[in-house]
């Protein structure tokens, strides 16, 4: 049985999807998400829904009963990360399972952008746990731009303070198929997998492609993190997220969102998706 955490998240989904097109039966396959309500159309294609919620560890003894291997995808509640995720791994030493992937961070024990503490913590966790496990060190998401090209369409202005860093971006579907493989073969525990893009990109280099996917012109404009988080913040984001965007930026700009380990298309068995493919299906959209 492979259980999937967050199974009704972005990425949970895909993942659920990943796993069945590599022909994993529905009903070996099971959905621990907070609220089942969510995951009818999962239960519909056969897929065991089960509650499990990183704040009620009664439920995640429950959802993870006959689990054999486990993918913990990482809580979005930054701040409360450690404590859910430490819930999830104490229920499963409890359910016994061979083998625990975590979706982590790029370099989550060398970089300084400070999203990662809760993730090497994390880590750590699971470490001293005595379980078997793999880290999947996800990269940035191309969604992260590509999901948000409203206002640099409407100003023609890209904002960052990314300066000419570069991002190995890849798609969500790209880092779920590398889970399904790793959640579908043997051989991962004890693996740290640094999983980016094949094809790394500057924030210059994503106007220049939103220019020509789209038409109109986009161009990037660097600024200082102190003026980036105002940017931000007159543009309607609360203070914290600001600050932690820019600060994401400036990690960019260190190069710490760049790899070239080539783990990401080497566990998904093809390249990873382009830049110019991924922005074109958004502006589809």
């Amino acid at each position: 049985m492979i259980t999937v955490t967050a199974a009704t998240g972005q990425l949970g989904r895909l993942v659920v999807d990943a796993l069945l097109d590599r022909g994993v039966p529905a009903d070996r396959i099971v959905a621990a998400v907070r609220n089942p309500g969510k995951a009818a159309d999962l239960a519909e294609r056969g897929v065991h829904v089960r509650e499990a919620d990183y704040t009620k560890p009664e439920t995640l003894t429950s959802a993870f009963a006959g689990t054999d291997k486990l993918l913990l995808i990482s809580s979005s509640e930054v701040g409360q990360r450690l404590d859910q995720h430490t819930n999830v791994v104490k229920a499963a030493q409890v359910a016994g399972v061979s083998l625990i992937a975590y979706t982590s961070i790029l370099n989550a024990d060398t970089t300084g952008v400070g999203l990662a503490a809760e993730h090497k913590a994390t880590e750590a966790v699971i470490r001293d746990s005595g379980l078997p496990n793999v880290f999947l060190r996800n990269g940035w998401y191309m969604e992260n731009y590509t999901e948000n090209l409203a206002p640099a369409l409407e100003f023609g202005t890209l904002l960052g303070a990314a300066s000419g860093g570069r991002i190995s971006g890849a798609t969500r579907a790209d880092f779920a198929a590398a889970a399904a493989s790793v959640l579908t073969s043997d051989g991962h525990a004890g693996m740290v997998y640094e999983l980016g893009g094949d094809t790394p990109f500057t924030m210059a280099e994503l106007a220049a492609t939103v220019t020509a996917q789209s038409g109109k012109q986009v161009t990037y404009q660097d600024l200082s993190a102190v003026d980036y988080t105002k940017a931000l913040v007159a543009a309607g984001l609360p203070e914290p997220v600001a600050d932690m965007l820019a600060d994401n930026d400036l990690a960019v700009a260190r190069g710490e969102l760049f790899i070239d380990s080539r783990d990401l298309s080497t566990l998904i068995g093809r390249p990873t998706t382009p830049l110019t493919d991924a922005v074109t299906e958004a502006l589809r959209a």
